[in-house]
């Protein structure tokens, strides 16, 4: 790990100024369960960490009009816990999915949808895109876990932002903030991330100087939600393939239904056909299974992970049988 200076803002005025100071080359720490990893093998070099934990309108889940609003620093702990999110049951299954205690007491939300991928080529220092002299390390290496799906363009690792298929099938949107000191920007969740044709690109579409400070929900009426994720009984703690839905039932037929799912490709994958396929019928065996081989249908295993495929159908079929409390003894 490389010096660093440290910074310690109050407020989210304080942050930009200190993320926009160009003399650095500056990092954001929050919970710091990943940045702290990058710093230690130097897959991050920054001039300036700036933590930003003491920025208190950053923390937090409040009332939104009908809807609610989570704090970037929420941590998943307070997630879990908070009365405001009993009806939004889909993030609170992320968290139940969390192995680590230490996890969900200091890993925050915003962290979680900035994490970088936890691709072991990036981690061992090859980049995003995995290329030597312009060929992917990646489809000729051990991919077992890398993407099914949006897998052929160079980007080839899979979104390690776990409550992002939840957030997204429930049509959230995130509060962009800098780098000007009064500038920020509402918009879809769904259009937060990015699949990189170039290693500048990274993952998301921030800029230097920007950073989340919020995520807000719409109104949870009368929708179901669930996620499932297929997790490893030992070793990886994140998920091999995962889904989020969420679905409005009118007199027990699908009126409205939303799949997201996540770890099977360079970003939060939305399942539009599949959702499409529920529409109009009621929540069983027949239409869970069905929505699930939809899901998948334009999958292109690389060489080690057609396993996968099966994992993200079985995955989306659960979510979906959970979310209306049928999953007890589905396959």
């Amino acid at each position: 790990m490389r010096p660093f200076e440290y910074a310690r803002p109050q407020t989210e005025s304080e942050t930009l100024d200190l993320l926009n100071d160009h003399d650095a080359n500056t990092a954001v720490l929050a919970g710091g369960t990943d940045l702290i990893s990058l710093l230690q093998d130097d897959l991050q070099e920054p001039q300036r960490v700036v933590d930003i934990k003491q920025v208190e309108s950053m923390h937090g889940v409040t009332q939104d009009g009908g809807g609610v609003r989570i704090g970037a620093l929420t941590t998943l702990e307070e997630i879990a816990a908070s009365p405001l999110l009993e009806n939004y049951r889909s993030l609170v299954d992320v968290v139940d999915g969390v192995r680590a205690i230490q996890i969900q007491q200091m890993g925050t939300l915003g962290g979680d949808l900035c994490h970088q991928p936890n691709c072991w080529f990036y981690r061992n220092g090859y980049g995003l895109l995995a290329l030597e002299d312009g060929e992917s390390l990646v489809a000729e290496g051990d991919n077992r876990y890398h993407a099914i799906l949006g897998n052929q363009g160079p980007a080839k690792f899979v979104s390690a932002a776990r409550f992002a298929p939840a957030l997204i099938a429930w049509g959230a949107d995130v509060r962009v903030i800098g780098p000007e000191p009064d500038a920020s920007e509402w918009l879809p969740l769904e259009h937060f991330f990015v699949t990189p044709n170039v290693e500048s690109q990274g993952v998301s579409i921030l800029k230097p100087g920007q950073l989340i400070s919020h995520v807000r929900l719409p109104a949870a009426e009368e929708r179901i939600s669930s996620t499932y994720e297929v997790l490893q009984m030992e070793g990886l703690d994140w998920p091999l393939a995962a889904a989020a839905v969420t679905i409005d039932l009118d007199r027990g037929v699908v009126r409205e239904a939303s799949i997201v799912m996540g770890h099977v490709a360079p970003m939060p994958w939305v399942a539009h056909e599949a959702a499409q396929s529920l529409i109009g019928q009621s929540v069983d065996e027949v239409s869970a299974t069905r929505a699930g081989e939809i899901a998948v249908q334009a999958a292109t295993p690389l060489r080690d992970n057609g396993y996968k495929v099966q994992l993200a159908k079985t995955a989306v079929k659960r979510a979906v049988l959970a979310a209306a409390d049928m999953l007890e003894g589905a396959l």
